[in-house]
């Protein structure tokens, strides 16, 4: 992509709305644009992040042996009389009626509506185990939405629903979620740690969230400093293997995390005084096991081994798709903008010619940018008539990990210059030694397909 023809509406200055600085630099860097209180149009560049994102997680559940589908945004609100919730989930949800006078709710959640669909097309324990998931819209009314991504009314979300014949079998779907979910949120650049956490709405008695940590975590989160050495790393995991899931779980779960919802007092006090650690969390997903909650209300059972019907055992696990790339953004930004970590850039590398309509200057950009292509990569090449200074600072605002400086002086000498974004650090290259070099990174950080 040429920046001359891409649609990138950056800002100089800082909104006075943005209170938090996901909100200030997704603004700033022309991602998102508000439509109404806590509903956003998805810019360009934005979206591709998005993309990104959503790609990463439909890898990992694939890979997890789970089964893509989509739901409607809308749905009957009959089912969730049927499972008690219509009145019970609060105003958060948005209630609706059709032209026919039938009441129906945008959906916050899919719970009644994937059991429904189970019920009606499953009915034999030899159709079990079955995970199913879906990365949709959804809304929920927040009485006071506020830090753009962060809390809106309308996210993107990714909720998946196990069905098992036995609590053993959903329990295992369980830990083949949080093993699928570690892994996720690696590739993402993040440490996102499961803490035990409390139900709310959904139901159930075994869950966790993950939380990035963060200043403007809207949660509050205790913690044994131990867990923040964990890594995932590239470990292989058979997710048919009870007994590798499971470890995974202890391993992960074993030290002190939790939420102010959940936290006790007595046994954090058990943790040596140097690893105790109070901190602000953003939360980013959760998995749920909440058993025959659904199935009992619903009637979604299956013909077990000896022939009688019993209720399957279900869980529900979510990832906030939209909300992760604020909490990203959150968790690796600076003074000067975002900070992509490799995995989810919308562009692998940026390229930024000193120079513009210079001929020697113009053939050595256009090149790099085939040579990028024809690696695999989207470049982005900033060929606008612009000043230096004023092309650095967009290249800095919306974070791209790796630029390619062009300019006459050093293709006198036959090089150009490489920048990690991170660091800082710049290194003179020739041309194929500079594509060489960020084609390699990228092997080892898979990013996401987008667009």
């Amino acid at each position: 992509m040429r920046l001359s023809r891409y649609f990138l509406p950056v800002l100089k200055e800082n909104p006075s709305e943005a209170q938090i600085v996901s909100h200030r630099l997704m603004l700033r860097a022309g991602m998102i644009k508000q439509s109404a209180a806590g509903i956003y149009s998805w810019l360009p560049l934005g979206f591709k992040v998005l993309k990104k994102i959503e790609s990463i997680v439909h890898d990992e559940q694939i890979r997890a042996g789970h089964i893509p589908m989509q739901m409607p945004t809308m749905q009957s609100a009959d089912l969730w009389r049927e499972s008690g919730r219509y009145e019970a989930y609060g105003q958060e949800m948005l209630r609706v009626k059709d032209r026919h006078d039938r009441d129906m709710l945008f959906t916050p959640t899919a719970e009644e509506l994937i059991t429904d669909i189970f019920r009606a097309h499953v009915s034999s324990y030899k159709d079990l185990p079955l995970t199913m998931y879906q990365i949709q819209w959804k809304f929920r009314d927040e009485i006071r939405p506020r830090f753009g991504v962060m809390r809106g009314r309308e996210f993107y979300m990714k909720d998946g629903y196990n069905f098992d014949l036995t609590k053993e079998d959903a329990l295992h779907a369980y830990n083949r979620h949080l093993v699928s979910y570690l892994r996720t949120y690696e590739r993402m650049g993040l440490q996102a740690i499961p803490m035990r956490a409390d139900s709310g709405p959904i139901g159930g008695d075994d869950t966790h969230e993950f939380l990035v940590l963060a200043e403007t975590g809207e949660s509050e989160v205790f913690y044994d400093s131990a867990v923040t050495d964990l890594t995932f790393g590239d470990r292989e995991i058979d997710y048919d293997s009870v007994e590798q899931c499971q470890s995974v779980l202890e391993e992960f779960t074993s030290k002190y995390a939790r939420t102010d919802e959940t936290h006790d007092e007595a046994l954090f006090n058990q943790i040596p005084e140097e690893r105790r650690r109070v901190a602000r969390g953003i939360e980013v997903g959760q998995i749920f096991y909440f058993g025959t909650k659904y199935s009992d209300a619903m009637g979604a059972t299956v013909q077990g081994p000896d022939g009688k019907n019993v209720p399957v055992h279900m869980g529900s696990h979510g990832i906030g798709v939209s909300r992760l790339l604020g909490a990203i953004i959150e968790a690796s930004h600076d003074d000067k903008g975002i900070i992509w970590p490799e995995g989810v850039t919308p562009f692998h590398c940026g390229i930024v010619n000193l120079k513009q309509g210079d001929d020697e200057a113009d053939a050595a950009c256009n090149q790099l940018y085939a040579a990028l292509t024809a690696a695999g990569l989207d470049p982005l090449y900033d060929d606008r008539n612009e000043r230096a200074g004023g092309k650095f600072a967009t290249m800095d605002l919306i974070g791209l990990p790796w630029r390619i400086t062009v300019g006459p002086r050093g293709l006198k000498n036959g090089v150009v210059e490489l920048t990690s974004r991170r660091t800082g650090d710049s290194e003179e290259l020739s041309p194929e030694e500079a594509v060489k070099k960020v084609a390699q990174v990228y092997k080892a950080h898979p990013t996401g397909r987008g667009f």
